[in-house]
């Protein structure tokens, strides 16, 4: 009878506290620290290491998130890798995986893990998409093979270490990268935040600062330099992703393969083909210049309406949706204000200017049946109009480019 007490009264604190005895704290702590570590496995190993190749790493981080995801999420590597590389070719079509923009956000939200499984069943998708991901005998004999087995053995871990409380910090990691990678990044990071570049999808960067999901939260500047290692491309902005890779770095644990271009100035001179180089080369952050330029254009036409007492007009209304939405390329402008966007061109020459060379500008990259030399005159021809066009703005941006360099 006093053994069986001994055992009841052992089971029964083994299932309260676990044999660490932890405090609440303690547990707060040890589930945000492996649901960040997850987190981190994810950025770092299977997105930009694996998926975009932009940077190559050392063994021993390379096999430690591989073990840490088997237990933590049991995401098969080259599944992840195929349908995140399907998501970028074929971003916001029928054919994009998970998509806000054809799916709708709350599908994405709810349900982006299942959107995950389904396209995870897609042999073409795997066959196309997962070349060069980790196909050594432990990948395809254990990983691979037997993907649910890590996560149980994660979940006996947690209940020998904690007790019953263990299996809610079991299901807290398993929901926390479906929710915020499928969910937050694939969902709200193509339907609502900033955008520092026009990429040619819908693609957002949810918050600056990219801590909580490690530096996913960067989803426009990732989308606009998918190769890049740093997702950071503004002094304010924070990837702590980035922060652990140079970290790797120092150890001589990660070589970063490449990083977003950076636009480099000289002096003034006239536009020539290492002109032209560099803005090719450059094309995403010469484009933010000139919305940030065009912004101020139609501040300056708000300006000059409030000084006519016109803050109440259907001008000042034109105006102010041109603010917001001018700088965008044509096809994000709702089409329900296209009319009043269309209104403020035609009341503002300058504005209208603007967008019209906006437009000849971009064909120095869009245009592929052009030779060198005929896209140098082009420019050369862009960069007098702007500068006899009557307009500071044109003016100024055009002396920038020639201050460009490859």
């Amino acid at each position: 009878m006093d053994l069986l007490t001994t055992v009841h009264d052992g089971l029964v604190n083994w299932l309260g506290s676990g044999l660490l005895d932890a405090s609440v704290w303690q547990i707060v702590v040890y589930a945000l620290v492996m649901t960040h570590i997850t987190i981190a496995a994810v950025t770092i190993f299977l997105h930009r290491a694996q998926a975009h190749r932009a940077l190559d790493l050392g063994p021993i981080p390379s096999h430690f998130f591989r073990f840490w995801l088997w237990m933590t999420t049991g995401m098969v590597t080259k599944e992840w890798v195929a349908i995140h590389r399907k998501h970028h070719a074929k971003c916001e079509t029928e054919e994009d995986p998970h998509s806000p923009q054809t799916r709708g956000l709350g599908k994405v939200m709810k349900e982006g893990a299942e959107l995950y499984r389904a396209e995870a069943k897609n042999a073409e998708t795997l066959a196309k998409y997962s070349h060069g991901v980790p196909n050594d005998w432990i990948e395809r004999h254990l990983y691979s093979r037997f993907s649910w087995q890590g996560v149980a053995l994660m979940l006996i871990i947690n209940l020998a270490m904690f007790g019953a409380l263990g299996a809610t910090i079991w299901a807290l990691q398993m929901v926390w990268i479906p929710f915020w990678a499928a969910g937050v990044v694939n969902g709200v990071g193509h339907f609502w935040g900033y955008r520092n570049f026009e990429a040619q999808d819908a693609s957002t960067n949810i918050s600056p600062w990219g801590i909580i999901i490690g530096g996913e939260e960067l989803h426009n500047n990732h989308h606009t330099y998918p190769t890049s290692a740093k997702f950071s491309v503004k002094p304010f902005e924070f990837d702590i992703g980035w922060g652990y890779i140079r970290a790797f770095e120092m150890l001589g644990w990660a070589k970063v393969r490449k990083t977003a271009p950076k636009l480099r100035q000289g002096q003034i001179k006239p536009a020539d083909k290492d002109t032209l180089e560099a803005i090719i080369a450059n094309r995403y952050e010469v484009m933010a210049h000139y919305a940030r330029d065009l912004r101020q254009a139609c501040s300056a036409e708000l300006a000059r309406l409030k000084a006519q007492g016109e803050q109440h007009s259907a001008r000042w209304a034109q105006f102010k949706l041109a603010k917001r939405w001018l700088h965008r390329d044509a096809d994000r402008i709702p089409a329900e204000l296209q009319a009043q966007i269309n209104g403020a061109r035609a009341a503002s020459p300058v504005l209208d200017k603007l967008v019209t060379m906006r437009e000849e500008l971009r064909q120095l990259w869009t245009r592929t049946n052009v030779s060198a030399e005929q896209l140098v005159s082009d420019l050369q021809a862009w960069c007098q109009k702007a500068e006899e066009s009557g307009i500071a703005e044109l003016r100024e941006f055009s002396m920038r480019l020639r201050m460009a360099r490859a």
